[in-house]
């Protein structure tokens, strides 16, 4: 297949990148790597009459580190940006290791950080990354740029808080605690397809184990990434062990009430449910991810 006829931008400053949405309006569509929207162009599922590419404007590019600890990156960074930088592995490490399970090599050279949470899909990672981190998106207008957090950002199955002609501009994440550790799961049915589930935890405790924060997220099972707080808060004032991460993962069975679609019953899901949550608190307290197995 092949798409219908277009016109294309490439626009070099984020205003006139605005300024092109808002000419064409709903004809107009943000080109942000084009993992997602070209092959739905291809199969004609998506039509627009202009692409405006974002991959020329400076001020959408590159990451970086703020005095504070915490992490900026614009919307055009790429995945493999994240997954190569030693200095986003030493700031907030579970990015990198996240992005290493984002599709394949190929698809992370050229897919972008704006162009995965503006597109919504369930079963990416970036969406629950945020979440998880608590992240903060600044979307660019044409009444100037507004603050939107991660958890407010994706609504639903490819729907976010973008409003027509507004762009993703950068995401902002707070410093990493000391001593935070965390853990990563997800299960697909091949390296590189989209998540069945994935778990994320974070857990922040003292020096001798007893946790006094944490927080674990689940992806691919739901329209939106979700928090399981709940579950957080059982492990307050415990030291966290293989037990406890199993029991976690038990009671996170019925935290949730999964989704059903072509690549796996809600039913199904519910057993993934409890594996991925129980791996990524195992992972988190092991004193290495490259014991992980």
């Amino acid at each position: 297949m092949k798409p219908s006829r277009f016109s294309y931008a490439s626009p070099a400053t984020l205003d006139a990148a605005l300024a092109l949405l808002a000419g064409h309006g709903e004809m107009a569509r943000p080109l942000a790597g084009g993992q997602s929207l070209i092959p739905a162009m291809n199969f004609r599922l998506a039509a627009p009459e202009v692409l405006v590419d974002l991959g020329n404007i400076p001020a959408l590019r590159g990451i970086a580190l703020r005095p504070d600890g915490g992490l900026e990156a614009g919307a055009m960074a790429r995945h493999a940006d994240f997954e190569h930088s030693a200095a986003v592995a030493r700031s907030h490490p579970l990015i990198p290791a996240v992005m290493a399970h984002v599709a394949h090599a190929q698809v992370r050279y050229r897919g972008t950080l704006g162009g995965s949470l503006a597109h919504a899909d369930p079963a990416a990672e970036w969406a629950a990354v945020c979440v998880a981190l608590d992240a903060v998106v600044t979307v660019a207008g044409a009444n100037g740029p507004r603050d939107v957090p991660a958890a407010d950002f994706t609504q639903g199955v490819y729907t976010t808080a973008l409003q027509p002609g507004e762009i993703l501009a950068r995401v902002a994440f707070p410093p990493w605690p000391a001593g935070r550790r965390w853990g990563f799961c997800e299960i697909a049915r091949r390296t590189g397809d989209f998540a069945l589930a994935g778990a994320i935890a974070l857990l922040d405790g003292t020096a001798d184990g007893i946790c006094h924060a944490a927080r674990i997220v689940v992806f691919g099972v739901a329209d939106t990434p979700v928090v399981l707080r709940a579950l957080g808060e059982r492990l307050l004032g415990r030291r966290v062990d293989a037990e406890a991460c199993d029991e976690i993962g038990f009671f996170a069975r019925s935290a949730i009430e999964p989704r059903s679609d072509l690549h796996a019953s809600a039913d199904y899901r519910v057993d993934l449910i409890e594996a991925v949550v129980a791996r990524a608190l195992r992972r988190a307290i092991q004193p290495d991810p490259q014991e992980w197995t």
